[in-house]
């Protein structure tokens, strides 16, 4: 994580310098104008946005590695692979479900571009696939 908190550091640092520049350059591709017309909002303003953002994900990440308290097994060089991985939960590998659910998604969001018939064949569907993702070790070959 440590080295996560300095790539966002460097982020940061990168997105304002980039953003003094362009708008220093803005203005001086501009002369004849007023300043307020020779800076270009929009690009400066995204810049030191990003600059912001990357400064926050940082600020973040430097709360969480206190709040932690410790070396967390990626920042150690002696660490395992299994040292950071966490059990994640149970999956399906042979569940059909998510494609189904997928795919009355798909339905739905063409149904919005192409007539309202298909998105309610769509929502219907993905009803379905919801329940059925939901309860499929209830019942069948996988049930308990």
């Amino acid at each position: 994580m440590k080295s996560n908190i300095a790539l966002m550091a460097i982020l940061t640092v990168f997105f304002v310098i980039v953003a003094a520049v362009y708008t220093v350059w803005s203005i001086l591709a501009h002369p004849g104008r007023p300043l307020v017309n020779q800076i270009e909002w929009v690009g400066t303003i995204a810049l030191l946005l990003c600059g912001i953002m990357a400064a926050l994900i940082g600020f973040y990440l430097v709360l969480q590695i206190r709040r932690q308290g410790g070396e967390l097994p990626e920042d150690s060089l002696v660490a395992d692979i299994d040292d950071g991985d966490p059990e994640v939960g149970e999956f399906s590998p042979w569940s059909w479900w998510p494609l189904v659910l997928a795919s009355s998604a798909a339905i739905f969001l063409i149904g919005l571009a192409i007539g309202t018939w298909l998105s309610w064949i769509g929502s219907a569907i993905f009803v379905v696939a919801l329940v059925g993702w939901t309860y499929e070790y209830y019942r069948g070959y996988f049930a308990r």
